[in-house]
């Protein structure tokens, strides 16, 4: 466990991905954190994107970060086939992380990256953000208030247009795919609502890119009959949009995951519909971030670490994948 952090924390962001960019920095600068550091295997690389993002320096090779003595805590945003091995050394350096999703591109070097962070004590948050936000305090208050009744089934999707044919989600190698890269959502909002992994999990798939699923459509099955339905892909466009179905009635959320101006939660009972804004105006990353920074001040307890819920998600992939022989 780390010591606690009284100044701004200083992050170090390994990895020059898109999300980095336009999710992590400026949920990071909204909470008061710094970007201390960006780095590379290519120098230049992570020149250009120190300068063109307002990080303060840029750095050669990822151990060079996890060894810099100014950087308080890691954010992993490289392709998920390196998730395991960097968060793996990061974490024995003692240095907190927020990893991309998914936490690692399979079930084996999961189980292996949570180990090591039991060992060690480290911090780690695997970066879903959307359990962080008020919209999933109010879907969990109305579930608890039985306003609706029970909650039993599902229905998610998340889709979005991948257009650059060189894009590492389209490469096995990479371990890239629909599931790895978005059908984790709707996964990880089950367990989020359900509480429990899942018992039995069927998909099928639109094969497409270098071996990898381009669309899936898949159903997973809970205890007392309750069910995910989700699609996801990366073959049209933008949509997140998700059912609650529950016995008295229903939520729907146009974006449970990264919710922006315009998105609405619905609230649809026998005798009454509410529909509100969906999310606070702020970046999506900073509630999230908020916390893991209260957490290394010493000021909150943590909460949705890793060791408590990446596991099942990793399991309800790697058994999808299985399905889809892949």
């Amino acid at each position: 466990m780390c010591s606690a952090v009284a100044r701004p924390v200083r992050w170090g962001i390994m990895g020059t991905a898109n999300i980095a960019r336009s999710q992590f920095l400026p949920g990071v600068r909204h909470v008061g954190g710094t970007a201390e550091a960006v780095a590379s295997r290519d120098h230049g690389r992570a020149e250009t994107y120190a300068a063109e993002h307002g990080i303060a320096r840029a750095l050669t090779g990822y151990q060079a970060l996890i060894d810099d003595p100014d950087v308080d805590a890691v954010y992993i945003a490289l392709p998920n086939s390196l998730h395991a091995e960097w968060t793996i050394a990061a974490l024995q350096a003692g240095r907190p992380v927020l990893c991309e999703k998914p936490l690692t591109g399979n079930l084996a070097d999961t189980q292996r990256v949570l180990d090591v962070a039991r060992q060690t004590g480290t911090l780690l948050w695997e970066a879903f953000v959307f359990p962080f936000h008020d919209q999933m305090a109010r879907v969990q208050a109305t579930l608890r208030s039985g306003a609706i009744g029970e909650l039993h089934e599902i229905h998610s999707d998340f889709h979005f247009k991948v257009t650059r044919q060189d894009n590492i989600r389209l490469f096995a190698d990479f371990a890239g795919g629909a599931l790895n890269d978005v059908g984790c959502y709707p996964i990880r909002l089950a367990f989020e609502l359900f509480g429990r992994p899942h018992q039995t999990a069927w998909g099928t798939c639109v094969p497409g890119g270098h071996g990898i699923d381009l669309e899936s459509t898949a159903v997973l099955g809970y205890s007392d009959g309750r069910s995910l339905v989700l699609s996801c892909g990366m073959n049209r466009r933008y949509d997140t949009f998700t059912r609650l179905l529950c016995s008295d009635g229903e939520m729907r959320m146009s974006n449970p995951f990264h919710p922006s101006d315009g998105d609405r939660l619905e609230i649809l009972g026998r005798e009454s519909e509410t529909s509100a804004a969906a999310a606070r105006a702020e970046p999506s990353f900073s509630a999230a971030i908020r916390h893991i920074q209260a957490v290394l001040g010493g000021a909150e307890e943590p909460r949705q670490l890793a060791i408590d819920t990446s596991l099942p998600t990793a399991q309800a992939l790697h058994d999808l994948h299985a399905q889809l022989g892949r």
